[in-house]
């Protein structure tokens, strides 16, 4: 996590939010930031590894029946779903095509929210359609969500202190 916010510190350094320069920015940190390369490689990569580490830890939870112990499992099953969140929130901020449309179908499942999800869809994309309000917010939640992240692994480990490990 610590290698996460560090790297990402660094790109957020370099990156633009809006939906004209993103994609030249990232291109930009590639090529011409020194070591620029590696620490988006870093950042990436650590992403995919980082879940990786996640399920292992989910399935040893599942093996010893930790689940048992409610609190630290519904902090831990917050922090898988915020760890999602921020993970879709960096693939959409290079702005590329794939970023563009996989904001747009993952936003509209919450259309099938009855009643509100029209709504809520348009809230979050700030208009009728993806675009710089949408990046923009993204890139606000990608930044502030992992320290939001670190206070929950903090409140799990607390919890897990709290009723001892399972293993």
């Amino acid at each position: 996590l610590m290698i996460q916010i560090t790297t990402g510190l660094f790109l957020a350094m370099h990156y633009t939010p809006d939906t004209s320069p993103a994609f030249s920015s990232v291109a930009h940190i590639t090529r011409d930031i020194n070591y620029g390369w590696m620490i988006r490689l870093l950042h990436a990569n650590g992403a995919s590894l980082f879940f990786v580490c996640l399920f292992l830890h989910i399935g040893r939870g599942l093996y010893y029946g930790s689940f048992l112990s409610l609190k630290t499992w519904n902090i831990g099953t917050i922090l898988l779903l915020t760890t999602m969140a921020t993970a879709f929130m960096g693939y959409v901020l290079p702005w590329g095509q794939m970023s563009f449309w996989g904001a747009t179908v993952i936003t509209n499942l919450l259309s099938a929210i009855p009643y509100t999800g029209h709504d809520l869809v348009q809230w979050i994309w700030g208009g009728f359609s993806v675009d710089k309000p949408t990046l923009t917010r993204f890139f606000t939640f990608h930044f502030i969500l992992p320290f939001i992240i670190m206070a929950l692994t903090t409140i799990h480990l607390l919890f897990l202190h709290e009723t001892g490990s399972n293993n």
